[in-house]
């Protein structure tokens, strides 16, 4: 039996984060590569990506496999980099977009792996890699995601707002937040505490001092939909002085911060990180078609949580397993459930990027805040958060 009344924890990082900075750099040259081939006419089918980058005091380094049916040179990869680090808001001694040493390491897609995954003769696109990825969905916010990681996103997404804006120009761009919330019968009724530490640019600021000015903000965005309970414990900058931020504080590397990316820890996950990687690696394509299908399965009425799990074989279409849990609350026949998921979507890497339409630059934005719980886009960005197979799904 699922416990009904406890208390759960959440966090999430800000687009300043090292592994951030270094989630975005590496989906930022996913996009440039679908964007160079776009644009050329090529084929998208055939791009593959997989980039890691390091990044540490104004230093980055960028290597993985690539293959692209045009060029791109290594002094395009930088100034995309640039770009990225520049965007986010990085101009300080210790790591500035202008003068941070970029190295790129980046080479050629291994032929063994490509013999595997490339659609010949009969035989469909392979998945990139074997793995187990999990999607999940729940009805306790309107975005379909566990509270405690959904208002740990709004929080630092309201901070970065306001410092973009200028409007709270000493805010740096590194923070973390954290939200516990206490459930009641299965659902949020209130915050019992509340966690931001965020980099500070005038090192004259006390924590008392930040308090006063992130506190509205903060309330503002658990407004009613999570009142913060009378006896809430707030940690603001608990440590003190925040000033060295970013990659100069601490070293960051991509595919960190898979739980920030995915559900809080509501939720399984298969191990797999989604930054850097272009839609044949099933880490990252699947664990949106997951998603896609555990969301539609909670709002077409079938279950008030869902957690779906696929699993593939490197070089193999078609998935070896799926596995849906509602934790005792479907409304439905799981096995059928799990047979009509099947009749839904095509779950073969193939399958999955042509229903969701992946081949498309459209990942950048995924590196921060989450990659679930966004609404989708009309250039087709998080695709995989629409709610259109409801009918199909109904009368289970």
């Amino acid at each position: 039996m699922t416990r009904s009344s406890y208390i759960f924890t959440s966090e999430s990082v800000s687009e300043g984060h090292p592994d951030k900075v270094c989630d975005r750099i590496s989906d930022e040259i996913v996009d440039l590569f679908f964007r160079r081939t776009i644009e050329k006419g090529l084929d998208p089918w055939v791009t593959r990506a997989a980039c890691e980058t390091l990044a540490t005091t104004n230093k980055v380094v960028i290597a993985g496999e690539t293959r692209l049916e045009t060029e791109i040179s290594h002094d395009e990869i930088i100034e995309t980099a640039r770009a990225a680090i520049k965007d986010i808001g990085y101009e300080q001694d210790g790591f500035h977009h202008a003068t941070a040493d970029i190295e790129v390491l980046l080479h050629g897609q291994s032929a063994h792996i490509a013999q595997g995954v490339d659609e010949s003769g009969n035989k469909e696109e392979g998945a990139g890699d074997q793995g187990i990825m999990f999607g999940y969905a729940t009805n306790e916010t309107a975005e379909y995601m566990p509270a405690p990681l959904h208002f740990s996103h709004k929080i630092l997404k309201k901070l970065a707002e306001v410092r973009h804006s200028g409007k709270e120009s000493w805010l740096g761009p590194d923070a973390k937040s954290q939200v516990t919330v206490r459930y009641e019968h299965g659902k949020p009724v209130e915050a019992t505490s509340i966690v931001l530490s965020t980099q500070h640019l005038d090192a004259s600021m006390t924590s008392e001092d930040i308090a006063a000015l992130v506190k509205p903000y903060i309330i503002g965005e658990l407004g009613d939909a999570l009142p913060i309970s009378p006896n809430c414990a707030w940690h603001i900058n608990p440590t003190g002085a925040f000033v060295i931020g970013g990659p100069d504080g601490d070293t960051g590397l991509t595919g960190r911060k898979i739980i920030v990316d995915t559900y809080g820890g509501a939720a399984p996950h298969g191990g797999g990180a989604f930054s850097g990687k272009d839609p044949t690696k099933v880490d990252r394509s699947a664990a949106y078609a997951a998603r896609y299908l555990a969301k539609n399965v909670v709002a077409a009425g079938l279950a008030d949580k869902c957690t779906i799990q696929l699993s593939y074989a490197i070089g193999v279409a078609e998935p070896l397993s799926i596995y849906a849990n509602c934790e005792g609350t479907e409304r439905c026949d799981l096995d059928a459930l799990e047979k009509r998921l099947f009749e839904v979507m095509r779950l073969t890497p193939k399958g999955i990027r042509t229903h969701l339409d992946l081949n498309k630059p459209i990942y950048a934005r995924t590196a921060a805040y989450g990659h679930f719980g966004r609404a989708p886009e009309a250039d087709g960005g998080f695709s995989w958060e629409k709610l259109d197979l409801i009918e199909a799904l109904k009368g289970l």
